[in-house]
């Protein structure tokens, strides 16, 4: 009887625990921004104190740009996503190697590269907003 009185009129669904604007490729970019941002500093600076804080930041910077490529990709993008730009599956693991491999370099050509492979999944997101 009180599970009667106390159940819902009025049933809802959806597809994600928040709303689909918390999700935005930007912050990824950001912090890929700030990899290469510390490779360009770190070649420009030969003072090893230096040196050892700019790589503990850019690999924290890196860590959390996959976190936020791997978000994306297991909670924004759903199976309409993925049959529409099939690539999708393929551009986000190599856009997370990308940025492993700007986790573990000093050279600003690999966190450029990690920037292109985001800059991907940006237009794929941004296109999957319209529709």
């Amino acid at each position: 009887m009180l599970s009667r009185l106390f159940a819902p009129t009025v049933r809802v669904s959806a597809h994600c625990d928040l709303p689909c604007g918390v999700y935005d490729p930007a912050q990824a970019r950001i912090e890929a921004e700030s990899v290469k941002a510390i490779q360009e500093k770190y070649q420009a600076n030969d003072d090893p104190a230096y040196r050892t804080r700019a790589i503990v930041i850019k690999e924290e910077r890196a860590e959390l740009a996959k976190h936020h490529v791997s978000v994306l990709w297991s909670d924004y993008f759903k199976p309409p996503h993925f049959e529409k730009y099939p690539e999708l599956h393929q551009l986000v693991n190599d856009t997370l190697k990308a940025l492993s491999a700007a986790k573990g370099s000093t050279d600003p050509e690999t966190g450029q590269k990690a920037l292109d492979h985001i800059a991907q999944i940006d237009k794929i997101f941004w296109e999957t907003k319209k529709g």
